[in-house]
């Protein structure tokens, strides 16, 4: 998305330090908590708090533990700018990118809806299935990783089929990462929402957002008796629960041309959700992260190519052959853009809620009307899809 973008700071790379966004995150609920085998010991954890004002002092403390060879003198920090949640600070010393240590600090306020233990720990699951770059420690305030190398990618590239298939075989690939001990996993997509809906805000101190508020946002009725249509409507459309990334936007996708594969990145929203929803809310990231233009969302031809190399890489992960039928690529096609819509309203109500909290700026209610008129636009064409017979 346009507004969580970081760029690269002059003396690093493009890579995870250049574009690492944060968005906030909802509490799940205690049956999303699943006892994952093989996940990596827990991170460390300091007693450090990290002024995002400030940041050096606080940062050469963790530094100090994590990098303790390192010379205070010869630490070089470097702010990535334009992020509207988190504050991410790269240390490094000398051209060493493989010792660089990401300090990533906690947005305003992101407590309120952010269950950072869920994070922790599916930042552990996915390290432990080579998915996510190594967690170094926690603290106070924030947490520490490693960086990774590679092209953030922009819109343009997630169209190009070459691109599209690797990244529709990592998504299957995260979506393949199973619960053990017969634990069945379970939504947690409706708490969220539900979360999202009760920290709205109604009204605003400045006149100005107060009015527009009122003239260009649904109301909170409408806002409620959607969010009851959408869980009504989605839930019966049998999409698998699985784990998935939940925000795969351009920048959280990092490519490694050497290699020939894809990493994602953020792993804030992570947790278990339905499929459908995971590559719809993907799809819709297609529009862009600068100018959104949503004329851009994958047309009919490109989702049924990147669903059937989806299906064919989460089979095989399955160990359910690659075998894909033309009537289960329509299935998807159908759950897919339907879920869609849940992508956008899930964001236009942490829109409104930035809206209210946020510190940076950033036209937040703006970014909330463009998510809600692109899902009334949405919903009829989407609910006029029909499953194959």
């Amino acid at each position: 998305m346009n507004h969580r973008i970081r760029h690269a700071p002059r003396g690093l790379p493009a890579g995870e330090g250049a574009v690492e966004v944060c968005p906030p995150r909802v509490k799940a609920d205690s049956r999303c908590k699943s006892p994952h085998s093989a996940a990596p010991l827990l991170p460390r954890t300091f007693n450090v708090t990290v002024d995002e004002h400030d940041f050096r002092p606080g940062a050469l403390r963790l530094i100090q533990q994590l990098r303790p060879s390192w010379k205070p003198e010869e630490v070089n920090m470097k702010s990535f700018t334009d992020g509207i949640t988190n504050k991410l600070i790269g240390c490094y010393v000398g051209d060493a990118l493989q010792e660089v240590v990401l300090v990533r600090i906690y947005g305003n306020k992101t407590e309120l809806f952010v269950d950072r233990e869920n994070e922790v720990k599916s930042f552990r699951v996915l390290q432990a299935h080579r998915c996510a770059p190594r967690l170094y420690c926690t603290f106070n305030n924030g947490l520490c990783y490693e960086f990774l190398e590679g092209m953030a990618l922009e819109p343009e590239h997630i169209r190009s089929p070459s691109i599209f298939r690797l990244i529709a075989r990592q998504l299957a690939k995260y979506h393949a990462i199973h619960a053990h001990n017969g634990w069945v996993p379970q939504s947690d997509l409706w708490l969220k929402m539900g979360k999202f809906f009760s920290l709205v805000p109604t009204h605003f101190e400045d006149p100005d957002k107060n009015q527009r508020l009122s003239s260009e946002v649904p109301s909170v009725a409408c806002l409620r008796e959607e969010l009851v249509w959408l869980q009504q409507n989605l839930s019966k459309l049998g999409s698998p629960v699985v784990l998935c990334h939940n925000d795969l936007l351009c920048k959280n996708i990092i490519y490694r041309q050497a290699g020939g594969n894809v990493k994602f990145i953020d792993y804030e929203y992570a947790g278990y959700n339905y499929q459908a929803y995971d590559i719809g809310n993907h799809f819709n990231e297609f529009a862009g992260l600068n100018e959104v233009d949503y004329s851009l969302y994958p047309e009919r031809s490109l989702q049924l190519q990147w669903l059937r190399a989806y299906l064919e890489a989460y089979k095989e992960y399955k160990q359910q052959g690659t075998q894909v039928s033309n009537t289960e690529v329509e299935v998807l096609y159908v759950q897919v853009n339907r879920f869609a819509l849940a992508s956008h309203f899930f964001w236009g109500l942490w829109a409104l809620i930035q809206a209210q909290y946020s510190t940076i700026d950033f036209d937040f209610l703006g970014y909330a009307v463009l998510r809600f008129n692109q899902y009334f636009k949405m919903k009829p064409e989407v609910t006029a899809l029909n499953f194959p017979e």
